[in-house]
Order: C-alpha cells, then sequence, then structure tokens
C-alpha cells in the first residue's frame, strides 16, 4: 500500500458522489489515516454516518471564505493528529446565475466569489498550513481542477477563470513550498455527477460528448481520480510538483 502510515486531509467533503470522498476511499484502500473537513452548511450528521466508513476519521468545519475558520480547522487537526502527510483541496463555488448566463454578465461580486472560494483559498491553505508546521517534509497538497480553465466551455463561464487562478497559483506555490520539501500539484479531472456538477445546466451533454470522443471512449469515476490523487499524495511521486495531471481518459488531447 503506497499510502501506509500517511495521513492525508481532505478539505471539502459533501456526500459519497464527490470526487472527494473518491479521493478518501482511495486513501484509506492504500493505507492512509483520513481526516475531513466540511463547510459550515453541510449536514453534519449525514456526514458523520458517512465516514463511519473509514476507521478513525473525524470532520472539522471550516469556511474556506476566511482565513481565521481555516486556521481553526488546520489547528484542530494538528492537535488531534499531529503532523500530516497531504492536503487534498476540494473547495469551489460559483453563484449560480455567473454560470448560466453569458460570461460578460459576470458580475463584480460574482467574479470575486468565484475565484476567492475557488482559487484563493488554496493559497490561504498552503500558507496557513506552512505557518503552522501542519505538514511532514515531502508532503503533498493536490487540488481539483477542469478542462474549463483551458478552453471555453458552455456554462462553465466565471469557474473557468478562477480554475485558470487556481492553477497558475498552483505554478507558484510549488517555488514556494518547495523550499521546505513540499509539493504541490492538481488534477484535472473529467466531468463526474456530483452535487456541485448540477449548477452546470445540460451536464448530461458534456458526459455524452466525453464518453463518445475521450480516447478510453468512456467517463471517469470518482475513485479513478481518488486514485491519481493517491499517487501524487505517495512518495511515487516525489519528483512531480507544479504539475496539472489530466484524468478524463485522455479527453483534453482531442480536437475537432
Amino acid at each position: 500500500m503506497i499510502l501506509q502510515g500517511k495521513k492525508v486531509l481532505i478539505m471539502g467533503i459533501r456526500n459519497k458522489w464527490s470526487i472527494a470522498w473518491g479521493a478518501a476511499q482511495a486513501a484509506q484502500e492504500q493505507g492512509a489515516q483520513v481526516i475531513f473537513t466540511h463547510h459550515p452548511m453541510e449536514n453534519v450528521e449525514k456526514l458523520q454516518e458517512l465516514i463511519k466508513e473509514i476507521p478513525g476519521a473525524k470532520t472539522y468545519e471550516c469556511d474556506a471564505a476566511t482565513d481565521e475558520s481555516i486556521k481553526e480547522a488546520l489547528e484542530g487537526v494538528k492537535k488531534d493528529f499531529g503532523k500530516i502527510d497531504g492536503i487534498l483541496h476540494s473547495i469551489a463555488h460559483a453563484n449560480t446565475e455567473d454560470l448560466r448566463n453569458n460570461f460578460i454578465q459576470t458580475s463584480r461580486e460574482g467574479f470575486s466569489h468565484a475565484n476567492d472560494i475557488s482559487a484563493y483559498s488554496l493559497v490561504a491553505v498552503a500558507r496557513i498550513a506552512k505557518e503552522i508546521d501542519l505538514i511532514n517534509e515531502e508532503g503533498s497538497i493536490v487540488a481539483l481542477t477542469y478542462y474549463g480553465s483551458e478552453k471555453t466551455m458552455d456554462n462553465y463561464n466565471v469557474m473557468g477563470v478562477a480554475k485558470a487562478a487556481l492553477e497558475a497559483s498552483i505554478r507558484y506555490l510549488s517555488k514556494d513550498l518547495g523550499e521546505t520539501g513540499i509539493r504541490i500539484n492538481a488534477i484535472s479531472a473529467g466531468p463526474i455527477k456530483t452535487l456541485s456538477a448540477k449548477g452546470i445546466k445540460d451536464f448530461g451533454s458534456i458526459l455524452d460528448v466525453v464518453e463518445k470522443r475521450a480516447p478510453l471512449k468512456r467517463n471517469v469515476t470518482q475513485l479513478e481520480v481518488g486514485n491519481v490523487a493517491a499517487f501524487l499524495f505517495s512518495n511515487l511521486s516525489r519528483s512531480v510538483t507544479g504539475e496539472i495531471i489530466h484524468a478524463d481518459n485522455g479527453f483534453f488531447v482531442t480536437g475537432i
């Protein structure tokens, strides 16, 4: 098992259909102790029932919109579990109208909100984790992104811009974190039926196109993306940082 003895924090768990849950399952299967954070608005009782499937798991409330909440959550993790070896950033949000309207109609507030929650929160998590010495040397931070950061995608709009900012942030963070031996990468996952995906109009048609045109002729699963995260948490990827790895069955290479 490639994560035996490691402790991994999954930030942004929502339900059993989320990519974060796939990553948690993969990490646990590879021997890791798994820890979670959740948004204050999530149903904690349902989350507690879900994470019972992972021995020793615990979840901490964390509002990624505030540094104070991030710090409180990360300090709680360190108090209860000591230093950890990996963090998965599975946090993103945009206002529904800013996804469904044309991008040119994006409000100033909506633009700021999407970039704050979806991109800046990663910077805040990395900085605070470093300040409180939460991550072990040769630890790994992994974020989730999407192809809409590279190409225009209908009904993705401001989130595509936010994911582009996230990816650029990873490249700059790789330099700062590398000074202490910590790696940071992102997984550009193919489309998956998650709760967040419901906010994207005509999402089902995207799944149909990917299944038809991806070289492997199928859509990716949450566990498959989770397995890539497990690899990035492991020592097998200790030379990889600042990278955006596509886990979309090759869809990103297709042209017209």
